[in-house]
């Protein structure tokens, strides 16, 4: 068994460019109205934060990480910091998801990437998330 098999999320940080907010909070409400608690850094920074620690302390606690990969995200300074971060962290070994919003370039952030298999949402959303849910046994809920 892999170290991902069986074992859902105690939360899931969600690496993604803020040019893809769309697709994003659509992601996040997905998983949320599955029980699944997400780090989504538009809901969870507040003002007066330093987001750095906050983004730190979250990439910290979280026990899975997911990441957007979009032309957006690829460009991002941030999401290729927050996925070397995340390639490099032995909690995270089995538990990276690669989720392929927009066809783009992405082994531009990392050339690990095109080893880990991608979750497609360029085919739909619908088959996207019954794709990604099934990662942990979950159906979509109608």
């Amino acid at each position: 068994m892999t170290s991902r098999e069986k074992t859902l999320p105690q939360e899931m940080f969600l690496s993604h460019s803020v040019k893809d907010h769309d697709f994003t909070t659509r992601l996040v409400e997905l998983l949320r109205n599955h029980d699944r608690t997400v780090w989504y850094a538009p809901n969870e920074l507040v003002g007066g934060d330093f987001w750095l620690d906050e983004l730190g302390r979250a990439l910290d606690r979280c026990d899975w990480f997911l990441v957007v990969l979009s032309p957006n995200s690829i460009k991002s300074r941030w999401v290729k910091s927050e996925v070397r971060f995340a390639l490099s962290e032995p909690k995270f070994e089995g538990r990276i998801v690669p989720i392929l919003y927009k066809t783009c370039p992405f082994r531009e952030l990392s050339w690990v990437l095109g080893s880990i298999q991608h979750v497609d949402f360029t085919k739909g959303f619908k088959k996207g998330s019954e794709d990604l849910l099934k990662i942990w046994d979950l159906e979509v809920k109608k």
